[in-house]
């Protein structure tokens, strides 16, 4: 099927929908969220959020799996709730709420506890891309994280609490294509061009252009130039220290100056960008430690019939690595000071490699999947070219069971809890919270009556949790005793900033970009901190 005409009212009305998000994640992830299906356990305050910042972007389906009616309580948290709600469905109206806010997203609800539906329906979670659990008990997480883990289903569990929240995300094998680096270099390959390029690049001799020649050649044919003569000087080396570099940068710029202040600009327009470029160009490319692991990964050697289109095209590519040394080129070049007719020929000759590259390893990988006796369309052709633009960028992460986690019976927390003002301490506090749910089927402090009750319990729970794994240390009373005094109430200032960091968690592991939360993260809104952990 033809995609629209450019000017055609579907793309447009949808590029101006969806404008700040595309410069984001582009197209490519636009599509993979519009396809996803996400279910919530919980339409409490944070759940409700959470989803919210999924439905505004576009998600494509979403269930609300809630057996609770609304109470007085949920509508003094819930921006979604209103008074004339108390007693209804609390999945329905949310449900009802979170559909107005998009009619691009559908969504349906279960007026249902997560665990009746455990107990009815075996594999009703098995079928969603995320399932996000808000407030579970323990007695049920338990459950559904083996569950989910033994399925391959990334589960995120999250709870906010006065001023107190965490989100924890479980993936057993999570794979980013576009990690979105920070800073990173323009891949144009100077340590070792491809004939194509390297004939083009050799055409041109800087010292025998006129002035106004010189003022139209592109900055990496100048650096280029330069950079041979460095190793000629050098005996085939390459600029490595910073003196190194210092030396390539003053040959340029000594062949860069001009007297005549007429010219001088366009001169040191592109000698300039030449100088700058010298600092990441010249070096000898290195392939990434990241993805060399992933290139010797056992999933990558080792393919089964089970093995996901990532593995297929590692597999496809770590051929093409042996072969040439190398990853394949972006086919992409940064804006540079030339004439129009030099720019263009030197985009071109990288989209040609680029485009020589994808297909070659296209259908080294098809011929993988064939063997493997995958289905025809286990990789597709834009797929891979996607794959190949960012194979520098490529990441595994390999996750833990929040089950497995539940049921150690020794966890080494000595490295945090050194540090007195370390939130690894509301780690152990909320771990002891859903102990003490489990048991006394209510939050303590629920009622005011009980804080102090309910703060020794609290205090008893946590000490047998540190015992158990071996640690000795005693947490302090006022942190204890602040969680008691929370009585189980939601705010929705603190849920709300924790919804939009758990969307775009979701986000994250939905279009396969950026790298996501491993694993856990925990926020306190009285000191304004927080702090990630790999539990």
């Amino acid at each position: 099927m033809s995609s629209p005409a450019p000017k055609s009212p579907e793309q447009s009305d949808k590029s101006r929908k969806y404008d700040r998000q595309l410069r984001l994640w582009g197209d490519h992830g636009q599509k993979l969220l519009e396809n996803s299906k996400v279910c919530l356990i919980n339409a409490t305050a944070l759940g409700t959020e959470i989803l919210k910042s999924l439905v505004l972007p576009g998600i494509g389906s979403f269930t609300v799996v809630d057996g609770e009616k609304i109470t007085e309580e949920d509508i003094g948290s819930n921006f979604f709730l209103e008074n004339e709600t108390v007693g209804s469905s609390r999945a329905q109206v949310a449900t009802q709420c979170l559909l107005e806010l998009n009619p691009d997203v559908r969504g349906d609800y279960i007026d249902e506890s997560a665990e009746h539906i455990m107990a009815h329906t075996q594999n009703f979670f098995k079928n969603f891309d995320v399932v996000i659990a808000v407030a579970l008990p323990e007695k049920v997480l338990m459950p559904l994280s083996r569950h989910l883990w033994d399925c391959e289903v990334p589960l995120m569990v999250c709870r906010s609490l006065g001023f107190l929240g965490y989100i924890r995300l479980q993936v057993k094998e999570h794979t980013v294509i576009e990690a979105h680096p920070d800073s990173e270099s323009p891949d144009l390959r100077l340590d070792a061009p491809w004939p194509a390029l390297r004939d083009y690049l050799d055409a041109v001799n800087i010292e025998d252009l006129d002035q106004k020649e010189r003022s139209h050649v592109p900055p990496l044919v100048i650096l280029h130039f330069y950079l041979k003569r460095y190793k000629e000087k050098h005996n085939g080396d390459f600029p490595q220290k910073r003196a190194d570099k210092e030396e390539l940068k003053q040959l340029i710029r000594d062949s860069g100056s001009s007297e005549e202040s007429s010219n001088r600009f366009l001169l040191e327009e592109n000698f300039e960008q030449a100088v700058h470029y010298a600092n990441s160009f010249s070096s000898q490319r290195k392939i990434p430690d990241h993805v060399q692991q992933i290139l010797d990964d056992e999933s990558c050697i080792n393919l089964t019939q089970n093995s996901s289109p990532f593995w297929v095209m590692a597999a496809a590519l770590r051929e093409m690595v042996q072969t040439e040394g190398d990853l394949p080129v972006k086919g992409t070049l940064p804006d540079m000071a030339a004439d129009t007719i030099s720019y263009v020929t030197l985009q071109n000759i990288y989209q040609k490699q680029a485009l020589k590259q994808s297909e070659a390893i296209y259908r080294r990988a098809a011929q993988i999947a064939r063997n493997l006796g995958l289905p025809q369309d286990t990789v597709t052709e834009s797929e891979v070219k996607y794959f190949c633009k960012h194979s520098s960028e490529l990441h595994v992460i390999r996750g833990s069971c929040i089950a497995d986690e539940y049921q150690k019976s020794s966890f080494d927390l000595s490295s945090y809890l050194e540090d007195p003002d370390s939130l690894m301490f509301y780690y152990v506090i909320l771990r002891g919270l859903e102990r003490f749910i489990s048991e006394f089927n209510s939050y303590p402090g629920q009622l005011d009556d009980q804080v102090e009750p309910d703060l020794l319990k609290l205090k008893g729970i946590i000490g047998k949790l540190l015992t158990e794994w071996g640690f000795s240390h005693i947490l302090r009373d006022e942190r204890v005793h602040e969680v008691c005094r929370y009585g189980g109430a939601e705010l929705h200032s603190i849920s709300s900033i924790l919804g939009g960091c758990a969307a775009q968690e979701v986000i994250k592991v939905i279009t396969h970009q950026y790298k996501p939360l491993n694993n856990t993260f925990i926020y306190d809104a009285i000191t304004s901190t927080s702090a990630t952990f790999c539990l």
